[in-house]
């Protein structure tokens, strides 16, 4: 179950890795990108927009996330307050994109950019603080505004009769701060509505106007904090609020139907508030290259499946793509046949027979609905794997499953699922798991919403599967903050790949390799146990020449007689404390000498289990004022290799480890790393005489083991 609890919880798990951070994070700069202002323009447009962050020296380029995005520096105010113009190509499809700022000591952190098509660009001017200091705007327009902290910023329209109006502002969803309130009054001053948290932390209005006249929009921050930008959109265009079936066959084309607003369809029987959302069906042919590799691709960056941005979408084979060319909608996969819910299924007695494997898109339609189905396992039984996506297809519903067995037994039970590593957040309100069961049984699923809640937007799409051990792979930057990943020549750096094991699938390693890799930047491939997480280690030849770009992760595993190949999906920490969000690439950065670097020799040997493996940990000291001690320790270990925290002396290049490999531990190679620690001499000015010390941490290039059975003696 996940209530208000969560935002506790979460700033709490920060806190604790803030904690942890000070021991091991790196203080040679690391460029963070604050915030971007404002937040996104119109397709074909010209915007000046200003880039403030930390460590941003020299950062006269921007790296943006599609190749019709393009930065012109114009100046710097300060090293970490940068002016650029921002050129969208006219052919930049509808969607948000990454940009980050590349300077002296590598890339940034990205900050979303939203592009629009069809919609007049606004900027707001200020004071427009009241209803008599209102800016007008027109119609099918969309505004950078910047929030007022304890005021509100205050726009006015011209409406008429008939015209259904929708404002949605976007701030959440472009990873600002602001928790946005919308109120709407008519011209004599009425409130026609008002909202908050409809898209996430984003509001969104849809009325109908009744009067000729002027109509004003208020928006507020319910932090009182301001200055967070924000996108509001005032347009009466089509709007697509989601999209049924959300499961889809690939190979098969598909008829969905559209419920939203504007879209010239006929209006239907379901209803947000008092205004019913219209129908509009369209042919959709699924793509066929993301469930072989298992994969997900979107056109809006997945923000708004809840409150607080998490890696919602981690585990989902899907699409998200612009329905009707208006709004971003994601549907599952499935390599096998998909089917809808057939209503009644509302009591035990009245389930709805499902043929394993099932695919099924559902929704809760009432408040207190309840949803029971029925199976039938087969001749041999064994493990049936279950998954309800509801979060990871922005559902608003959080969905628990009951599994009960003929005699009416309650016999297993799903919830929340999904894993929290230092700075990722996959933990989601879908239930997901696996149990084993008789063969030649029936079994009755009931899935129902936590809170009983019901309505058009309670969608979910229910699986049941004989089980089938697969994984999914996603990489995010090593510091629980905002960060980013920058190996300095002759130095290392490392990402962290978190693993979601699917039905057994934690019983056969990954291994991770890396693609796009610039000359003198390397990796050793990577193998992961049954473990959910790994440390990928990214080291630079002493003359590797600067460099900035995308790289590409892949994850294989054999399972049995199946040879798996999944992207490793790239992430990054939405805000500085919580918060984790996807990107399209994985971005690195190669800049200038490290003042140290570590390896572990030899690159590879075997032991066996229970034994104990000797290897040499060589230091490389490049600053001829570092002649200071490397402590070190494990990184991220799985917990059959233990090996304690040691130092290399001052003056010393050479330390002996000796790694105690546990008995039991299961045969085959396993990638090892550890972190190394050290107080450096650094100045950004290299002509500075006084350097204070600086904790340097640096992981060394790893060491693969491979572990082979004890003989028996």
């Amino acid at each position: 179950m996940i209530a208000d609890h969560r935002m506790i919880v979460r700033l709490a798990l920060a806190a604790g890795c803030l904690l942890f951070a000070v021991a091991v994070e790196a203080d040679l700069p690391s460029p963070r990108l604050d915030q971007l202002t404002p937040v996104g323009g119109a397709a074909g447009s010209v915007v000046e927009v200003v880039l403030t962050g930390n460590d941003l020296d020299g950062g006269e380029t921007l790296l943006c996330g599609h190749p019709g995005l393009r930065g012109e520096f114009i100046k710097a105010e300060n090293p970490n307050r940068l002016h650029f113009r921002l050129h969208t190509a006219p052919d930049v499809p509808k969607g948000t994109y990454d940009v980050a700022v590349v300077g002296r000591f590598g890339v940034s952190n990205p900050r979303l950019w939203h592009v629009a098509h069809g919609l007049e660009d606004v900027s707001e001017v200020e004071p427009n603080n009241t209803r008599a200091q209102a800016q007008s705007v027109p119609i099918n327009a969309a505004i950078s505004g910047q929030a007022d902290g304890n005021n509100q910023d205050v726009f006015r329209f011209v409406g008429k009769p008939g015209q259904r109006i929708l404002i949605d502002c976007l701030s959440a969803r472009l990873e600002t701060e602001m928790d946005a309130l919308l109120v709407v009054t008519g011209p004599q001053g009425q409130q026609i509505a008002s909202n908050s948290d409809y898209f996430g932390r984003d509001p969104l209005v849809d009325f109908v106007v009744t009067a000729d006249g002027d109509y004003f929009v208020e928006v507020r921050d319910l932090t009182y904090r301001g200055g967070y930008p924000y996108r509001l959109l005032i347009h009466d265009r089509p709007q697509v609020e989601h999209v049924f079936p959300r499961a889809v066959t690939v190979g098969q084309s598909a008829t969905l139907t559209a419920y939203g607003r504007n879209l010239g369809g006929s209006p239907g029987a379901w209803r947000i508030g008092e205004l019913p959302l219209e129908e509009k069906s369209f042919p959709y042919l699924p793509p066929v290259d993301l469930l072989a590799m298992g994969g997900f691709r979107f056109r809006e960056h997945p923000l708004q499946h809840s409150v607080l941005p998490t890696a919602a979408t981690c585990t989902l084979v899907g699409e998200q793509f612009l329905a009707l060319d208006a709004d971003p909608v994601t549907v599952v996969l499935s390599e096998g046949p998909t089917g809808v819910e057939q209503e009644p299924n509302d009591t035990r007695e009245q389930p709805q027979p499902l043929t394993v494997p099932a695919m099924i898109s559902a929704r809760f339609d009432r408040p207190r609905d309840a949803d029971w189905y029925v199976f039938e396992t087969d001749e041999t039984g064994g493990a049936y794997g279950f998954d309800v996506y509801a979060e990871r297809i922005a559902g608003r519903c959080d969905p628990y499953l009951f599994l009960y067995d003929e005699q009416g037994n309650r016999i297993f039970e799903l919830d929340d699922y999904g894993h929290r590593v230092n700075a990722f957040d996959g933990h989601l309100r879908d239930p997901s798991g696996q149990t084993n069961l008789p063969g030649k049984k029936q079994f009755r699923v009931l899935v129902q919403d936590r809170y009983q809640r019901g309505g058009a937007r309670y969608q979910y799409v229910l699986n049941v599967r004989k089980a089938k051990s697969d994984f999914f792979a996603a990489s995010i930057h090593s510091s629980p903050t905002l960060a980013s990943t920058t190996v300095w020549q002759g130095g290392a750096a490392s990402l962290d790949v978190v693993l979601h094991h699917v039905d057994g699938g934690n019983q056969f390693p990954v291994t991770i390799t890396a693609e796009q890799l610039p000359p003198g930047l390397h990796v050793t491939p990577t193998v992961i146990g049954a473990d959910n997480r790994g440390s990928v280690v990214f080291w630079a030849e002493e003359q590797a020449t600067p460099w900035t770009g995308a790289i590409r992760l892949w994850a294989t595993s054999k399972h049995g007689d199946r040879e798996l190949r999944r992207e490793v999906r790239p992430y990054t920490r939405a805000h500085q404390q919580v918060g984790s969000r996807p990107m399209r690439e994985q971005w690195l950065a190669v800049r200038e000498r490290a003042p140290f670097g570590l390896r572990m020799e030899p690159e590879r040997l075997s032991v066996e289990a229970g034994q104990k493996a000797d290897v040499r940990l060589i230091l490389a000291r490049y600053w001829p004022d570092f002649t200071g001690a490397v402590d070190y320790q494990p990184l991220n270990w799985p917990g059959q290799f233990q090996l304690g925290n040691g130092t290399i002396a001052a003056g010393q290049t050479e330390a002996s480890l000796s790694v105690t490999v546990q008995p039991g531990t299961r045969p085959g190679e396993y990638t090892l790393s550890v972190l190394g620690q050290a107080q450096v001499p650094f100045h950004k000015d290299p002509n500075e005489k006084n350097r204070p010390n600086t904790l340097v941490a640096m992981p060394a290039r790893p060491v693969t083991i491979t572990v082979i059975p004890a003989e028996k003696r």
